[in-house]
């Protein structure tokens, strides 16, 4: 048997359908709704159904079913106006513009037809006593569609100097209408300021922000403002998601990301609506859409992925190329359809256009995941400046000078500039190296080769020696001798480094050699003695770290002011210091630690090679983070992203921009620290550790966003970040950090049922942990959510679970709570007041037996405040469920309720101000209820006198002040002064 007994449930199950998602399934209801609302056999639910169908096919992928209704219902009006009420007739001249909007949507409709109805349109309004204000909205709609420029400027002109009226859209749509000209006319800071007012909640719909926010993406980029542009993504992406209709819109995300170097998101996009593709409702939207898939299909294959798997219509598997020729041959197909309809080629050259636009910016961090493809990722690292590789032999020496200038002054990439040199003399017929020149190829070939050079280290020892060097000879052998140490083997290195030491030092005491070739072997062996220090996870045998610091020590002893301008050999002594560093960190001295770990790094700078202090600065960072020196840490860290420049790999400058976001955020610069955390996010991706680093870096990203109270951006970034996230990674303590910021954003956008799921399965991992005190936190947070959903037997559940582990901890204040909501959701159930008022009787008697056991006095006034807020709560729930008005019994109680708490708060003096004159008031109007304004006008009068002296900075204490004064005119019919 039917539900559909009557108007009133038709509308009850009409209002229902409009929550579904829209879609098919929605529309299907629809209809079936409308069969019922025949049967009543009543003209107005017939219309009223009609008008239904017409509203869900507008919204969704079945636009073109709208007609056949609106047909129908114009008919009704016809022959009988008089079944309308008042709502339906003026919802039937509203929905005109969804029909003139409809026919430009749809190729079929001639434009003859186009034109006839806007009369029809425009003659019906004119009757029915509306301004011109939306025809000549619709009819800009349909000559801006044409591309004539002329007829549509002068509607746009007629439109804004027509009065609003009841006819015209609301204030959000039509700035995104104007807006939208101004962009498409070359004007984007006129559109981006007529948005604004849509953009900062001005003015808002059930589709805006959500439009504006995604006609904003490619006016923003051209204006110069990506951050802007980002954040609309975003945002505006996480409004347009589970709209069906709003696939223009969706188009305009995809776009965004093929134009902004974010072409792995934008398949991911594609991946979220497979029916895009094929829907055919709306040609229009789909021309939109299949536009940005040739677009973005297009960059692939321009970035040499065109036979990349991609996602597309389904019946088939898609490569990037397949899918950019298949979209482009339906953009095409589709936009001659509407060409011939228009008599005009501007669809198609609009269409063509947007197929050919051109990337805004190289890359655009995001802060989501969708790390670049291989073949279009940038390399961040510089790359030597080397005289040509090919040529005559005359170009050996220059390639051999410069070789040996990066290698003496240890600038990056002498190995590479050395390579060049023995492709060179292998290309060139008739090159002659000497043994020392083949001696330094075959030595930084080595360094390259890491542990298969040890055999190369021995070769160029040999060519040292045949060149009569035999310091550098033994510093060659020293490290073949240190690629073994990092191989693992330090005994074997320390016995095979220990020969070219002795000789070098007689040799360095005849002066049979220098003291950089001296240097280098000393270094090579505190390096070797260094490898167990640097290796170990815990303790380091006192023995192993004095062998250690005696190395760096001889080091410093050897290079120590005899540097000069040799960088080698400054190079030698800031190392040496950074290993004192380490060794004191290693014996509980952070102290002295850092400020070894200081003065290395600026010694490197001094010297010339920022680089190398790095790593160094980035030890200092954490050290000085330790140490509770956050402004040391962020020295640290930004010097070594300035030093690091360029030559950082994407790795370590991901980890520096990490590091830099958790100090920032700790010391409250929450902006600064998100755009660190967004550059971190997007270096993680680049080197390809999104799943691991860049997880890290997304959920500190979105708690920053969060801090900041942008959460959609917020909820787009962690939603991402867990897509990643692992307990076994990352631990579970992050993965439970991170739902549960999630499901305060959620919370925060409205999306309680979403936000109760994700504080559900946080607590399902904190129950498991032995302190119970976040699972009592997120049980009482998923009872609120689920509360705010609707679920109100769950909601029941989840409190009384949280009251049970609030009272495990001894808790008593999230145990009362936890009881007067429950208290809240019985008193909404038809028979729950005897359970409501058991509630919060136990919610009283908490507070008071906590009370009887506080430890100390400012416990017990945590406690008391509490308690007060029970009794006001009690009395407010009493007042509320009053039978039969608002005098009674059920009201005296309330008030004497109200009363305890006046009292309780009055108890805690000047601090608890606030909580008493909120009593006192409440407790005014039950005196004014109950017929006593002498009474009521005595507890107004209180309240004025408690802010007598207060100033003006409490925002709470004007509002308080003008609900007294309020109350007072209620209760004597006079001003008080």
């Amino acid at each position: 048997m039917s539900s559909i007994t009557d108007l009133d449930s038709l509308r009850r199950a009409m209002a229902e359908n409009a929550e579904r998602p829209e879609g098919p399934a929605r529309n299907a209801h629809a209809e079936r709704l409308l069969a019922e609302a025949e049967r009543l056999d009543v003209p107005l639910a017939v219309i009223e159904a009609l008008g239904h169908q017409l509203k869900v096919y507008n919204y969704s992928s079945e636009k073109d079913r709208m007609f056949v209704p609106f047909a129908r219902l114009l008919r009704m009006w016809d022959e009988h106006p008089e079944d309308f009420d008042e709502y339906e007739a003026h919802s039937l001249h509203w929905v005109f513009k969804w029909m003139s909007a409809g026919m430009v949507d749809q190729p079929h409709v001639p434009l003859a037809s186009m034109e006839k109805w806007l009369g029809e349109m425009e003659r019906r309004h004119r009757l029915a006593g509306y301004t011109e204000r939306a025809v000549r909205g619709a009819e800009f709609s349909v000559a801006a569609h044409v591309g004539d420029v002329a007829r549509a400027e002068r509607a746009y002109a007629a439109w804004l100097a027509a009065d609003r009226d009841r006819m015209a859209d609301c204030h959000a749509c039509e700035l995104h209408a104007q807006g939208w000209w101004q962009a498409e006319r070359g004007r984007d800071a006129a559109a981006v300021e007529l948005w604004r007012p849509v953009l900062e909640g001005e003015f808002s719909c059930a589709h805006e922000p959500h439009t504006v926010l995604a006609s904003s993406l490619l006016p923003l980029l051209r204006l110069g403002r990506p951050e802007e542009a980002r954040a609309h993504h975003l945002r505006g992406l996480r409004l347009v998601r589970p709209m069906e209709s709003m696939r223009a819109a969706y188009a305009d995300h995809v776009e965004f990301c093929a134009l902004t170097g974010n072409e792995a998101r934008g398949l991911e996009l594609l991946a979220e609506r497979p029916a895009y593709f094929t829907d055919s409702g709306n040609p229009r939207s789909r021309l939109d859409f299949l536009a940005v898939v040739a677009l973005l299909t297009d960059r692939l294959v321009e970035l040499g992925l065109g036979g990349q798997a991609v996602p597309g219509p389904a019946g088939r598997s898609w490569t990037a190329a397949g899918l950019a020729a298949h979209a482009r041959g339906e953009v095409e197909a589709l936009a001659a359809r509407f060409d011939e309809r228009n008599g005009t080629s501007h669809v198609g050259g609009r269409a063509r256009a947007r197929m050919a636009r051109r990337p805004l910016l190289d890359r655009l961090p995001l802060g989501v995941r969708g790390a670049r493809p291989a073949a279009a990722r940038a390399v961040p690292v510089a790359r030597p400046a080397v005289a040509a590789e090919s040529g005559p032999a005359a170009g050996l020496p220059a390639l051999l000078a410069e070789a040996r200038r990066m290698s003496d002054t240890l600038r990056p990439h002498a190995v590479q500039a050395w390579a060049a040199v023995a492709r060179a003399a292998e290309g060139v017929a008739g090159a002659v190296l000497t043994d020392r020149d083949r001696a330094e190829i075959a030595d930084h070939e080595a360094m390259d080769r890491g542990p298969e050079g040890v055999p190369l280290f021995e070769r160029a020892a040999e060519l040292y020696a045949a060149a009569g060097d035999a310091g550098e000879a033994l510093a060659a052998r020293t490290r073949a001798a240190y690629v073994r140490a990092l191989a693992g083997d330090v005994a074997g290195a320390l016995a095979a480094v220990e020969e070219p030491y002795e000789r070098v030092l007689a040799l360095y005491a005849e002066e049979g050699t220098g003291v950089r070739q001296a240097a280098s072997v000393v270094m090579g062996r505190a390096r070797i003695l260094m490898r167990p220090v640097h290796e170990a996870d815990g303790p380091v045998a006192p023995g192993v770290l004095s062998a250690a610091e005696g190395a760096a020590r001889e080091v410093l002893a050897l290079v120590e002011g005899r540097t000069g301008q040799d960088v080698r050999l400054a190079a030698r002594a800031a190392e040496a210091r950074a290993m004192l560093a380490e060794i004191a960190a290693r014996t509980g001295e952070p102290a002295v630690a850092a400020e070894l770990f200081e003065r290395a790094a600026a010694q490197y700078a001094e010297a010339g090679l920022p680089w190398y202090a790095v790593e160094y600065e980035a030890r200092l960072a954490s050290l000085a983070h330790h140490l509770g020196d956050a402004a040391g840490a962020e020295r640290a860290l930004r010097a070594a992203l300035e030093h690091g420049g360029t030559l950082l790999e994407a790795t370590g400058r991901a980890r520096l921009h990490l590091q830099l976001a958790e100090v920032l955020g700790g010391a409250d610069r929450v902006r600064e620290a998100a755009d660190h955390a967004l550059e971190a996010a997007h270096w993680a991706d680049e080197a390809g550790e999104g799943p691991t680093l860049g997880a890290w870096a997304r959920q500190q990203l979105g708690g920053l966003l969060l801090r900041l109270g942008r959460w959609a951006e917020a909820a787009e970034v962690l939603e991402s970040a867990l897509a990643d996230l692992s307990a076994r990674t990352h631990g579970d303590g992050a993965v439970v950090q991170t739902q549960w910021w999630l499901g305060d954003c959620l919370s925060e956008l409205g999306e309680h049922r979403a936000a109760a799921e994700r504080r559900l399965q946080a607590a399902g991992i904190a129950r498991h942990w032995p302190e119970q005190q976040d699972h009592a936190t997120l049980a009482h947070l998923a009872a609120e959510s689920l509360g705010q959903a609707g679920l109100h037997a769950e909601a029941d559940a989840a409190y009384a679970r949280a009251g049970e582990l609030w009272r495990s901890l001894g808790n008593a204040h999230g145990l009362v709570r936890a009881l007067r909501a429950r208290a809240w959701l019985a008193a909404r159930e038809e028979a729950g007041g005897e359970t409501a008022r058991r509630l919060m009787t136990a919610a009283v008697e908490e507070c008071e037996a906590a009370l009887d056991g506080a430890a100390d006095e400012p416990a017990r006034a945590r406690l008391t405040g509490e308690l007060g807020h029970s009794h006001q709560q009690f009395g407010d729930l009493l007042a509320r469920s009053a039978p039969g008005g608002t005098a009674g019994p059920a009201v005296e109680e309330a008030l004497s309720r109200t009363e305890r708490a006046v009292t309780v708060f009055a108890g805690l003096g000047p601090d608890a101000v606030h909580d008493r004159t909120g009593a006192e008031l409440a407790a005014a109007w039950l005196e004014a209820d109950l017929g006593r304004p002498a009474r009521a006008a005595a507890r107004a009068r209180s309240v004025l006198e408690a802010y007598r002296d207060a100033d003006g900075t409490d925002e709470l204490v004007p509002l308080r002040r003008a609900e007294a004064e309020r109350l007072l005119r209620a209760a004597t019919g006079r001003t008080e002064p």
